[in-house]
């Protein structure tokens, strides 16, 4: 059963050093830009910060991801990257995270996909059920 969340938008703009030899956004930082806003917008849209995750002895940990990419994005391009809950896992201990990188001067999506993480308490590294209060703050 699949369960669309709100979608969430943060901002950025390509830096040289994301650039490889062929100059255009290296692969591997499309990802950075998933996570960075993803941590970004844990604490501003979902009010629970990658922190308090911490503090409670919890962590996500990626399980499988799928990237495709579109479009190239080149030094200095401004672009958004939505991410949203699609759904919570059947074993209850884990979420499929969705996300989409879109050049603002165009509106064409250049990357889109989905992230699995799993739910880990820290201190001895095995999945757990995702709390109520949690799977609450992140349903919406």
């Amino acid at each position: 059963m699949m369960n669309i969340h709100s979608k969430f938008e943060t901002q950025m703009q390509v830096r040289p050093d994301d650039i490889d030899l062929f100059q255009h956004v290296h692969s591997s930082r499309y990802m950075d830009y998933v996570l960075a806003a993803r941590y970004e917008q844990m604490a501003r849209c979902y009010g629970m910060s990658w922190e308090e995750f911490i503090k409670r002895g919890l962590g996500w940990y990626l399980t499988a991801t799928t990237m495709n990419f579109l479009r190239p994005l080149g030094l200095g391009d401004r672009f958004i990257v939505r991410t949203w809950i699609e759904e919570f896992l059947a074993d209850d201990a884990g979420v499929r995270v969705r996300f989409e990188i879109e050049k603002q001067e165009t509106g064409k999506r250049c990357f889109s996909g989905h992230a699995e993480y799993k739910l880990v308490n820290l201190a001895v590294n095995r999945a757990v059920r995702i709390p109520e209060d949690i799977k609450a703050r992140y349903s919406i």
